[in-house]
């Protein structure tokens, strides 16, 4: 049921069980052994484990106490309940029935191409063709696979893992024209992270490509293997926010808090796909530790992308607009929703000023400075949720005296609740990180009189 072709020693065993031309025989044996007293039981098994020839005489379940049943035609439902209800009635102890199904069974489209319909949007039943709105630039994992393909083709120590996700991630295009140095681990983020550790230590660049959600399971491993050991690993974490209809199983909330955290970090996020481009860059230019950068499901905001990534000052941000009445600091993503709401802003006579922060750690505390000398309020944004980028401003202000000069600040980060499906858009209105949002806000905070005052929208 994986979305790419599943791999590693235990897929080959099963089909190999699966497959194997004595599993009738196997299933014939153990029927008679069912059938006869229990003093001969025993023996009756070890012979026939003897005659199949089975590893161990016996199958990898049985050597760790499981009665194993099959394979067993997942398609086939009379034989299936017979299994079932077999097993439940002579169970003595755990059982394991190894059932055979084909993914898409049923419907030739989904067959032929499984990894498309892992997850379907609207389709035409007789074609299978799934309805997609049309593309206006790429999206960013496509630049992130074609431009690491890229990195790849000018440094030979540049390698990938993936977590069974090679088409999710973009790895595929790098994985098609450099097979040898793309890994796929399988469904094992723990173990592609040391994976990833060790390829660093030994002097290669690994980018260990995997989405946000699915990079928790590795939490313990970035610690102690990468973090802890001020590893090169170089973490491309791809579904960062909301993602639409995958929901709030696949929402990449938690990566800053996360990440950012750890001693010896360096975190980025992209704020475009040009952006991106540079941070891939950065990352395999960077040495001295473990760096990590974040980009969202879906589409860029179709700005030109540069012939070549340029690595970037190592915590240095950007401003793309000057004002003089308020600043809005943007982390990731949501630069795009931050200049629309300066535009909104300007028409009602604010000026404002948009940074691309670029870097939550280490901070541009330079950049933060001067937003908060020069503007009477400041507001960060990002696609994550409290405890990120914003708490990270607000510490560095409250430890060096910034909130003590009348201005204000708040946060604006994903709410403190698990957000279901439904398109982007709609998903970000419903966290309150729209644009008309971020105008509201900064409103509020350029009517208030308030010496200082700080607020988390969460």
């Amino acid at each position: 049921m994986s979305i790419a072709p599943p791999v590693g020693a235990l897929q080959g065993y099963l089909n190999s069980i699966a497959k194997g031309p004595l599993s009738s025989l196997k299933d014939v044996a153990e029927g008679i052994e069912m059938n006869l007293p229990s003093p001969l039981r025993e023996g009756a098994r070890r012979a026939r484990q003897i005659v199949t020839g089975l590893p161990g005489g016996s199958t990898l379940f049985e050597e760790f106490g499981f009665a194993y049943i099959g394979p067993v035609d997942g398609h086939n439902m009379g034989a299936l309940l017979s299994t079932l209800r077999a097993a439940r009635t002579r169970a003595k102890g755990p059982v394991l029935i190894h059932v055979v199904t084909t993914k898409g069974k049923g419907y030739a489209p989904a067959e032929r191409a499984d990894d498309k319909y892992h997850g379907v949007a609207k389709f035409d039943r007789a074609t299978g063709q799934q309805k997609k709105s049309a593309s206006n630039a790429p999206s960013y994992t496509a630049v992130f696979g074609q431009r690491l393909c890229d990195e790849a083709a000018r440094d030979p120590k540049v390698v990938a893992i993936t977590a069974a996700m090679p088409g999710g991630t973009g790895l595929d295009t790098m994985a098609a024209r450099f097979p040898a140095r793309v890994f796929d681990v399988g469904i094992a983020e723990q173990h592609g992270v040391t994976f990833a550790a060790g390829l660093a230590a030994a002097g290669m660049k690994p980018f260990c490509a995997i989405y946000s959600s699915f990079l928790q399971r590795g939490y313990d491993q970035i610690v102690h293997d990468v973090a802890l050991q001020n590893l090169p690993v170089r973490f491309a974490i791809d579904r960062a926010g909301l993602v639409g209809q995958d929901g709030a199983t696949h929402a990449g909330a938690f990566d800053i808090c996360f990440l950012a955290n750890l001693p010896n970090f360096t975190v980025m996020a992209a704020g475009d796909e040009a952006d991106l481009c540079h941070m891939i860059a950065t990352a395999v230019a960077h040495d001295s530790g473990p760096i990590a950068f974040r980009y969202p499901r879906g589409e860029g905001r179709g700005v030109d992308l540069p012939e070549r990534g340029v690595p970037l000052e190592i915590g240095r941000g950007r401003i793309l607009q000057e004002g003089e009445d308020i600043a809005l600091l943007s982390f990731g993503a949501h630069l795009g929703e931050t200049l629309e709401a300066a535009q909104m802003l300007a028409s009602s006579g604010i000026s404002v000023t948009v940074a691309d922060a670029r870097f939550a750690k280490p901070l541009d505390t330079q950049l933060i400075d001067r937003l908060f000398a020069t503007h009477r309020a400041v507001i960060t944004i990002e696609q994550g949720s409290s405890g990120g980028f914003g708490a990270l401003v607000l510490q560095y202000l409250a430890a060096n005296g910034g909130l003590s000069k009348g201005r204000s600040v708040r946060t604006m980060t994903l709410p403190d609740r698990f957000i279901d499906q439904g398109a982007p858009e709609q998903m970000y209105a419903w966290a309150g990180l729209a644009k008309n949002n971020i105008v509201d806000h900064a409103k509020q905070l350029l009517g208030q009189r308030e010496k200082v005052k700080v607020v988390s929208f969460i």
